[in-house]
């Protein structure tokens, strides 16, 4: 023992290890950097997340908390520890039911799971839920993990080797990512690190809004051995500013002078590894001037009020506009008319994985790795940053955990880009949860009114609805909220006379950006509560009222688009049996029940696939090898939603080649052509469609090489290809032929990009070539006395055009639900407050019901194989569902949410109901 550290000894999956460490250093670190074991991942160092679970003498641990002296002579198990060579029974379970999405998490819930199943190994649904209580998911909505556990007896994902070529649409292939995920081989932007690299520190704001002055750096750095630079925005060589949406990039790597909110980085410390951890940021020589602020959009608009950005006045960014036929004449002929408001909360991410990755020079190239939702805007946004040609920076995306649109942004990789610029050594840096939660982007809170009326058989006659959403210091996507917003604000019904505003406004909190949704989930919860309402009002029953007005084919939106594929009829359908039964059911229990009264509620959602008319082109590209490989270049990051599976199997069954067959390059951005961003619901759509394209196309090319026709069966023996005919039977030895410039003997690439048009000054035009829809039923018990609600079954039904790959469709379902469920009772992000996922409240495993999926398939004649986007839609109806189901229950009405306790028993006060 010397220098503090002491010698070791312990036991790792039964393996002794021997290491020099300190007796203070968290178990976590030890396994990860001195042992090697990456599968136990990090999400918080607070032992929130539970997703560095291990084992400990056989019993589940927060790794984060144990300090390394307290295993001296100990059994730990970690997930490598699981396999032994061989999947184990529960690693098999966790693939076969789509229990693993992004997989950041999977790691602790398989350690959590064994160890419940060592001692109990057919465990009930609610000893399930409590051993693995401790451990967040942000992704699966927890259902598919319950089921894995109790290996429940239904339908589960099979081997893609079992798929007959031209069935894997429609199939439920496990995914082609997921064993990577269940054995903690997957890398995330934490796990990997070059053994040289430095370690970055980001000094940030601690202020909502002042001016700075950096002091000496030299004397700074002198007097700290170990660090070897620090970094200013006087030190970026190119133009300090980054924005998702080139005509309103506003947000500077490093702030100039003055930071416009809490958390925004102002300077970079570099430097070993040790002298960063030990380094005090507190004595950083760097003087702050506190400035007036606002933080709420009604500050922001009073008049007077101090300007976030001098060159936009009464802080507005932006605003959006659709208006059609006359509101006004509309309510004239109105039998019933509603209007309210309604105000949202900021809501935080909270995907498990914190922002990490480093960069690296590699010859005349700047490499970053790092977890990431769009690697080609990153690659863009950092090399103008930086002042390199955009072919001067490579992005590769290492595995993403979690996203839900915050990783849309850069973040950590113009501040590494830099530091390995300047130093010519690699840069890493691992957000801290409270770096991340503080800096970050966040769902926009809304202030909203709207007014609907209804002639007397329920049809609507006018609409008129008015928001404004905080985007905060910088722009992000903000643009895309405001124009967003009015186009979809009217829900999936007819609507003739409509004039929806969404107004983008800037604040000094923390900067809103895209949350699973776009602003749409907002507006929803204002539109779908007030349809409630209305419906009482007219005294019909609710679900008939929206199918009254549900749109239909050959329907014009507001927008003045004419619609085809649409399915938001078929899914309330669906839902009838569902809600004629949950209302006597709530009847019956409500004759019996005074202080807990049940309530059932319903909500629909639509949501337009890609980007708000404007491009939004993917590229695909995929080759076969004189080796006898198919490769698919498949640039959209897989963030967890299966892209890489669903992209996949839909080239398949274009090309008629096997699903087998395929190995997958990931969104590299120096070897993968560029399928756009993962966001908006687009990847299945876009993407899919340029994969369906491609795979078609190769097909085409082989049959001609061949000179057969369209009907000939393709397959791969090897490393020959086999082309049969009726009887006849052709062998190409794929080794004898020549390859093109990426080393394939046959290829193709395709580009898709959606048909959308501008939208003219009213907002009409075609915003979107294809639409999602679909409608949920919540069931729940309100308390009356405390106002707490538990939630006992949603049901949901949505359109998905083609489900390609069911499983993971209902994975998407039962995630967004879990989110929709955060939104609606219990998220919200207060800033300088919640600023960990202690006090930040996400639904634990708990919290979600029962979840029951119906999967309607009305094929959009745009989609791939008819398919539509899913990951967006999932998430909106659920709040106002809930929201709905409260009033049903209880009267109360809920006009801010999350619908918390407090609100929820004030509503029912201000109702004047009594238990």
């Amino acid at each position: 023992m010397s220098g503090g550290s002491i010698s070791l000894s312990f036991e790792v999956n039964g393996r002794p290890i021997v290491v020099e460490t300190a007796p203070v250093q968290r178990l976590s670190a030890l396994l990860r950097d001195k042992v090697g074991l990456t599968g136990t991942k990090v999400g918080c160092d607070a032992g929130d997340c539970g997703a560095c679970s291990v084992l400990v003498d056989g019993e589940v641990v927060c790794a984060c908390l144990v300090p390394a002296s307290d295993v001296a002579g100990r059994r730990v198990s970690t997930v490598e520890g699981l396999s032994n060579g061989r999947l184990s029974a529960l690693q098999q379970s966790f693939l076969r039911h789509g229990a693993a999405q992004c997989g950041i998490c999977t790691p602790g819930l398989l350690i959590t799971a064994s160890a419940l199943l060592d001692e109990n190994p057919t465990p009930s649904e609610a000893e399930v839920q409590d051993a693995l209580g401790g451990v967040l998911c942000r992704c699966t909505g927890y259902r598919k993990i319950v089921q894995a556990v109790m290996n429940a007896n239904r339908p589960v994902a099979v081997d893609s080797g079992t798929i007959a070529p031209r069935a894997a649409v429609g199939a439920s292939p496990i995914r082609l990512d997921g064993e990577r995920k269940i054995t903690g081989r997957e890398i995330f932007g934490a796990d990997e690190r070059p053994p040289d690299a430095l370690s970055v520190l980001v000094m940030r704001s601690p202020f909502w809004h002042a001016t700075f002055e950096i002091g000496d750096r030299e004397a700074f750095i002198a007097a700290h051995p170990g660090i070897v630079g620090v970094f200013t925005a006087a030190d970026i060589p190119g133009e300090n500013r980054f924005g998702v949406i080139p005509p309103f990039a506003d947000q500077p790597a490093l702030a100039e002078g003055r930071a416009r909110f809490r958390g925004e980085a102002v300077a970079l410390i570099a430097g070993e590894r040790d002298a960063i951890e030990a380094l005090d940021p507190a004595r950083f020589p760097i003087a702050w001037t506190e400035l007036p602020y606002c933080l709420t959009t009604e500050e922001a608009r009073t008049p007077g009020a101090k300007l976030v950005h001098e060159e936009r006045p009464d802080n507005l960014l932006t605003q959006g506009l659709v208006e059609s036929g006359d509101p006004e004449a509309g309510f004239a002929r109105a039998e019933a008319i509603v209007e309210g408001s309604m105000e949202t909360s900021y809501v935080e991410h909270a995907y498990i994985e914190p922002e990490a990755g480093y960069a690296m020079v590699d010859g005349d190239t700047l490499v970053i790795k790092a977890c990431t939702q769009a690697p080609f805007m990153d690659r863009d946004d950092t090399a103008k940053v930086l002042g390199l040609p955009p072919e001067k920076v490579r992005i590769v995306p290492l595995a993403t955990g979690g996203g839900f649109g915050s990783k849309l942004d850069v973040s950590l990789q113009p501040l590494i880009g830099l530091v390995a610029l300047k130093t010519g050594r690699p840069a890493a840096l691992v957000y801290s949860r409270g770096d991340s939660m503080r800096s970050t982007t966040k769902r926009h809170p809304a202030r909203m009114q709207a007014r609907i009326g209804a002639d007397a058989e329920g049809r609507i006659t006018g609409m008129i609805f008015e928001g404004d959403f905080n985007t905060g210091a910088y722009a992000s996507w903000g643009p895309t909220v405001a124009n967003r917003v009015p186009v979809h604000a009217s829900g999936p019904y007819r609507t003739p006379n409509y004039r929806a505003v969404g107004r983008a406004i800037h604040t000094n909190g923390p900067i809103s950006g895209a949350f699973r949704g776009f602003g749409v989930p907002q507006a929803t919860i204002m539109q779908e509560t007030l349809y409630d309402r209305l419906a009482g009002k007219l005294g019909m029953d609710r679900l008939e009222f929206r199918l009254v007005n549900a749109l239909s084919d050959g329907d014009r939106t507001t927008c003045g688009q004419e619609l085809h594929g649409v399915g938001i009829r078929q899914c309330l359908e669906q839902l009838r049996p569902h809600w004629e039964r949950a209302l006597a059911d709530a009847e019956s229990f409500n004759k019996e029940s005074f202080k807990t009264r049940r309530g059932i509620g319903v909500a629909s959602c639509w949501y337009g696939c890609g980007n708000t008319a404007l491009p939004n082109p993917s590229t695909i590209r995929v080759g076969i090898s004189r080796d006898g490989a198919v490769v698919l270049h498949q640039g959209a990051v897989d963030i967890g939603q299966g892209s890489n599976t669903v992209i996949a199997q839909i080239c398949a069954d274009a090309s008629g080649l096997p699903l087998s067959a395929f190995t997958l390059l990931g969104g590299d951005t120096g070897i993968t052509p560029d399928a756009g961003k993962t966001s908006a619901s687009r990847q299945t759509f876009i993407s899919g469609k340029a994969a369906e394209k491609a795979g078609r196309a190769l097909r085409e090319t082989i049959l001609r090489f061949a000179n057969v026709s369209d009907a000939a069966e393709i397959s791969l023996e090897g490393t020959v290809l086999v082309i049969r005919e009726g009887q006849a039977v052709r062998h190409v030895a794929l080794d004898n032929l020549p390859a093109d410039a990426h080393g394939y003997v046959f290829s193709a690439e395709e580009t898709y990009d959606p048909p959308t048009t501008a939208l003219d000054g009213k907002g009409q035009g075609k915003p979107y070539a294809v639409y999602g829809y679909g409608a949920q039923i919540v069931e729940l018990e309100v308390d009356m006395r405390l106002g707490t609600v538990r939630l006992l079954k949603i049901t949901a039904a949505h359109d998905v055009g083609r489900a390609i790959n069911p499983i993971l469709a209902e994975g998407q379902i039962e995630g967004g639900i879990a989110q929709g469920i955060g939104l609606a009772l219990m998220e919200e992000y207060v800033p300088g407050r919640t600023e960990n996922l202690h006090d930040y409240l996400i639904p634990t495993i708990g919290d979600v019901p029962p979840i029951e999926t119906i999967l309607v398939e009305v094929p959009d004649p745009e989609g791939p194989f008819g398919a539509k986007g899913l990951g967006e839609h999932v998430l909106i109806p659920t709040a106002p569902a809930i929201l709905n189901a409260i009033r049903h229950a209880s009267g109360a009405e809920i006009q801010k949410v999350p619908a918390t306790p407090s609100r929820v028993l004030a509503a029912i006060q201000a109702a004047g109901r009594k238990p």
